[in-house]
């Protein structure tokens, strides 16, 4: 069988261990010029329908870093 190049393709996976809503809907894995990458996906309702939000972390990043709890900035963070 030959071998198939998966460079810069992904695939998303329904995730059956959501337990609540900060789980992903989604979780599946890309490879973006040959590095690859974790990645989740949310299913969201906005005022114009519905939307698909994304995060995409490294394949190979330090476990340590994977436990550590996610923050973002506000809007109102961001325009100081």
């Amino acid at each position: 069988m030959a071998d198939y190049d998966n460079t810069n393709r992904g695939v998303l996976f329904k995730n059956d261990r959501k337990e609540s809503d900060k789980h992903p809907d989604y979780k599946g894995s890309v490879n973006v010029g040959g590095v690859d990458f974790w990645l989740s996906a949310w299913v969201n309702e906005g005022k114009s329908g519905k939307f698909i939000s994304l995060s995409v972390s490294p394949k190979d990043a330090p476990e340590q870093a994977k436990a550590a709890p996610k923050t973002s900035n506000s809007v109102a963070e961001l325009d100081d």
